[in-house]
């Protein structure tokens, strides 16, 4: 294991030596420490020992697959930012794996600039903003001690879908379309299609329960608003 750097230690779980050695160049030259695991079982058993700010999460690992290893997260309660990277370009795997928690997704090949480009997206939306408090009819949204309470219950949520409440929630009423979500959310121009933003939604809906404010605005895109939906 290389020391944690300024940036903090990201966690690569990966059985290709060649891409994982590429994974660590790159990220330990834009001052991130590295971990790498080359099957589930010990990847897993490394973020738990570890405490990564990050996680590269191979899906087609030895032992335990990456889907695997991240539902196990997920059941703990880990949170961590896990971008997951696949030889598959397949939706149905994205999708399984959006909706599990991964907050990110890759499929090779794919430029080692860009993983570290996504890295440091995820980590930004981490980093504590000013004091700022959403109230959005029963829903609390807490962005300096990023928190989510509905009826003061607190609600887990992943990075990512912390992130896109909070940005719908900041204008209440405006509506956003799926493109200027996916440019201010995940910091690209066009990235996945607008499938990337729906599963995001969706998973918010079913964490927030009745009293998500999200509306969906047909063929435009999507709003947070006052009253439930």
């Amino acid at each position: 294991m290389e020391p944690a750097a300024d940036r903090g230690l990201v966690l690569i779980a990966e059985d290709e030596p060649a891409i994982a050695d590429i994974e660590r160049l790159y990220l330990g030259n834009a001052g991130f420490g590295v971990h790498v695991e080359r099957d589930g079982d010990a990847a897993l058993a490394a973020v738990r020992r570890l405490r990564p700010v990050a996680i590269v999460l191979d899906v087609g690992l030895p032992g335990l697959d990456g889907i695997e290893v991240c539902r196990a997260l997920r059941a703990d309660g880990d949170w961590t930012p896990v971008i997951f990277v696949t030889a598959r370009d397949d939706e149905v795997d994205r999708v399984v794996g959006l909706e599990l928690g991964a907050d990110d997704y890759l499929t090779k090949p794919f430029s080692p600039r860009e993983l570290v480009a996504r890295v440091k997206v995820l980590l930004r939306r981490r980093a504590a903003p000013a004091s700022r408090v959403h109230a959005l009819g029963r829903v609390r949204i807490d962005e300096t001690r990023r928190r989510v309470e509905v009826d003061g219950e607190d609600v887990a949520l992943t990075a990512t879908e912390f992130e896109l409440l909070a940005y719908l929630a900041a204008s209440p009423g405006r509506v956003y379309t799926r493109e200027q979500l996916l440019s201010a959310v995940w910091g690209q121009a066009d990235y996945g299609g607008g499938r990337t933003v729906d599963v995001h939604v969706a998973q918010l809906r079913a964490k927030l329960g009745e009293a998500s404010p999200i509306a969906t605005v047909r063929g435009v895109g999507y709003s947070a608003d006052e009253e439930p939906r």
